[in-house]
């Protein structure tokens, strides 16, 4: 949890000094041009301005989501974030092993799934030898649930 605050309070920390050092000067130096109705630096400058408060506004909610989630909360008999799945897929008859992470922390590739994703959506909540059918970008997909370790067993 600490690493996914710190990437966001990192983002957060640049694009404050965009919006109050960088933006204001590209907005000044364009205005010193003239005719702001056909001025497309100083559009860019605002576009971009708009843009920056915008995920300023969507960076500080995330922070607060992910301050509020308490670990000793989390069932420790069900999916949920932090759990680590092995999953049969029925399908391909093969093992698949996914750990439920924030989105920040997603990397598909390496296994870390977030729990917002079509396949952690699905999972959440979901207990050993439970059955699960995902509508994934690549069709459906069908898993059998073969061992579950909460966040509590990994210790």
């Amino acid at each position: 949890m600490k690493d996914v605050r710190k990437k966001l309070k990192d983002e957060l920390a640049e694009l404050e000094d965009e919006l109050h050092n960088k933006l204001p000067k590209e907005i000044s130096r364009a205005r010193e041009w003239g005719d702001l109705k056909e001025n497309a630096e100083y559009k860019a400058a605002m576009e971009r301005q708009s843009m920056v408060s915008a995920r300023i506004g969507q960076l500080l909610q995330r922070i607060n989501e992910v301050d509020s989630i308490d670990v000793s909360k989390l069932p420790t008999d069900r999916i949920a974030y932090g759990s680590r799945v092995t999953l049969f897929d029925i399908d391909k008859e093969e093992k698949v092993i996914y750990k439920l992470v924030t989105s920040e922390e997603s990397d598909p590739d390496n296994g870390l799934i977030s729990t917002s994703s079509p396949i952690g959506q699905a999972l959440l909540g979901k207990e050993e030898a439970d059955e699960v059918r995902v509508k994934t970008p690549r069709g459906w997909r069908n898993f059998e649930i073969a061992d579950l370790e909460t966040i509590h067993d990994q210790g």
